[in-house]
């Protein structure tokens, strides 16, 4: 099943919205994020993992891709595990789909905890010039 989630990345001072897809589907187990992620977005798959596992929830033992859009973009930093591990468990069933007005933001402890997350004023300030309805954000970035 595809699910689709928003999150922002930095460019520059300003932010830009990214698009999270998932796709779960059959096969063998396998986890892929695509879409020009750096190091630290490719370390997400462990975090994510971990955390969904810690939360009490069911990490999907099937095939994940996650698409990073737009591609040509290049996504840095670990602001994108909060926007994929809720993609996962919307595309696995274990979370409502909402509608494409919500924009998710923070990097995952592996206990399922949201850490702080650099450049949330800029991404915050875009996500209310694009009509979001809402933003989450770490408790520690909520002021």
């Amino acid at each position: 099943m595809l699910t689709k989630v928003k999150t922002c990345a930095i460019v520059g001072l300003e932010g830009a919205i990214v698009e999270v897809e998932v796709d779960i589907s059959p096969g063998l187990p396998a986890f892929n994020i695509v879409g020009l992620p750096d190091t630290a977005v490719q370390e997400a798959r462990e975090r994510v993992r971990a955390a969904i596992r810690n939360s009490g929830c069911e990490f999907p033992v099937r095939r994940i891709t996650v698409n990073l859009a737009p591609a040509d973009l290049k996504k840095e930093g670990p602001a994108y595990d909060l926007p994929i591990a809720v993609g996962i468990l919307k595309s696995s069933g274990q979370l409502p789909s909402d509608e494409d007005t919500h924009l998710y933001l923070g990097e995952l402890s592996l206990d399922g905890g949201v850490r702080h997350t650099r450049g949330i004023l800029p991404m915050v300030a875009l996500a209310r010039d694009e009509g979001f309805a809402q933003v989450f954000v770490p408790s520690a970035d909520a002021k």
